[in-house]
């Protein structure tokens, strides 16, 4: 029996501890928007790359975590494939902004990133 409830508290925990790790979708979507923000001001090649990179991290860990309209929708439903498709799109986007900027071509860079409004107003009409 003790093996049982040590077991059941270890299993417990390690859950708890996975589910902290992800953030929840309320923080990823601000982080997006703030390091938005950040990335269209900055004349930095090197901040514009850490902010989008910090807003790949977040789309990236958006995935793990559903709309709240959603919830009660399984992983595989239609609706949870277009929002992961949402993101897909955002992530390409910034890739290809981050090439841009590798490139030392920022004005390019940052005209790539002014696309991820569209990609933003799209698909919040869609899920929020």
């Amino acid at each position: 029996m003790r093996k049982h409830v040590i077991a059941l508290a270890t299993v417990a925990l390690l859950g708890w501890s996975i589910q902290s790790m992800a953030a929840d979708l309320e923080t990823d979507m601000d982080t997006i928007a703030d390091n938005y923000g950040k990335i269209l001001k900055t004349d930095s090649k090197a901040d514009f790359l850490a902010g989008l990179e910090k807003m790949k991290a977040a789309a990236q860990d958006a995935k793990k975590s559903k709309p709240p309209k959603f919830d009660s929708k399984p992983d595989n439903s239609p609706e949870i494939q277009d929002y992961h498709k949402g993101l897909d799109t955002l992530i390409g986007q910034i890739d290809k902004a981050s090439e841009l900027a590798k490139a030392d071509k920022l004005a390019d860079a940052k005209k790539e990133a002014e696309g991820f409004k569209e990609t933003r107003n799209e698909n919040h009409k869609k899920f929020k």
